[in-house]
């Protein structure tokens, strides 16, 4: 059902406005917006990140495509409860560095909201709850089963056990850090074959993408982050040209991608991982920020 947006809703001084129409908008999108507020600088990083996925939202909603596209899935929708609890807990101040996916993976931020969502690192380590719901077409053979998915994303397994390893607690890592996909949707095939942005129709994915580019530079401007690290080459590349374009001034690098499609990344990932992000003096900061931590609950 469409619905017209044409007020400025309000959450934690989180303002937004627009006189579109919008196909999907679930009601518990908007629960605790009110009407009023002033939009701008004086909001949190969360509110002002949360706001430029809604935004993106409207837009997406306007764009069509064609095979091999036959099921799209936007978690942002479906699972905004879950993918909310996720960036009001973790997306803050004094935060550097922003990893950053390309899109969701069908067994990851797509049954759970959380980019490189894996089930139980989503709810085991990250300590996500929330309420997911169905995307309107579903795939028999990729069905949405939230926070109960057991089928295991590779990926997401990876990226976040190498961190909860590295780290102990999700707060040491997000201390400085946060995780981000370029692209909100997952689309699949008429099989359920999952389709990344590059296997889509040309002119469709630089649509798709130019606006997921932009949303990109409203949130690297709202965490002020001095660092985007992209999980594989393709998304360092889509960022790099994103963010030059726009005039952004932050570092651009990228690690290595945990898919397992991937057979470096199957030889042994976590060690890629860390002696790049040793190279980039990620490692140092984090270990600075452990070894602080451990020092003040010895004085406590």
């Amino acid at each position: 059902m469409k619905q017209l947006i044409g007020e400025i809703y309000q959450t934690e001084g989180l303002s937004f406005s627009f006189f579109l129409f919008y196909d999907g908008l679930k009601s518990e999108q908007l629960q605790g917006f009110k009407q009023g507020g002033e939009a701008g600088l004086s909001l949190t990083p969360s509110s002002r990140f949360l706001q430029a996925e809604l935004e993106l939202n409207v837009l997406l909603s306007r764009l069509s495509f064609t095979e091999p596209v036959r099921y799209i899935y936007n978690p942002l929708e479906y699972a905004w409860e879950t993918h909310r609890c996720y960036v009001e807990r973790y997306c803050q101040s004094g935060q550097s560095i922003l990893f950053l996916g390309m899109n969701p993976g069908p067994f990851g931020m797509a049954q759970t909201g959380v980019t490189f969502g894996e089930v139980r690192s989503v709810v085991d380590w990250l300590k996500i709850t929330g309420e997911v719901g169905h995307p309107p077409n579903e795939h028999p053979k990729r069905q949405i089963r939230g926070l109960a998915c057991t089928q295991s994303e590779v990926s997401g397994a990876r990226f976040w056990g190498f961190f909860k390893k590295l780290c102990g607690e999700p707060e040491k890592f997000f201390k400085h850090c946060f995780v981000h996909n370029l692209c909100p949707l997952i689309f699949m095939s008429a099989s359920g074959k999952n389709l990344t942005p590059p296997e889509l129709p040309v002119g469709e994915r630089e649509k798709l993408l130019a606006l997921c580019d932009i949303t990109l530079c409203k949130v690297v401007e709202a965490l002020g982050v001095s660092m985007v690290i992209g999980v594989g080459r393709v998304a360092e590349q889509r960022a790099r040209r994103a963010l030059t374009a726009a005039g952004v001034s932050v570092r651009v690098e990228s690690i290595m991608h945990p898919s397992p499609r991937n057979p470096k990344a199957n030889k042994g990932w976590e060690g890629e991982a860390r002696t790049r992000l040793t190279e980039l003096g990620v490692i140092s900061l984090l270990s600075m920020s452990n070894n602080r931590m451990k020092a003040h609950k010895e004085n406590e």
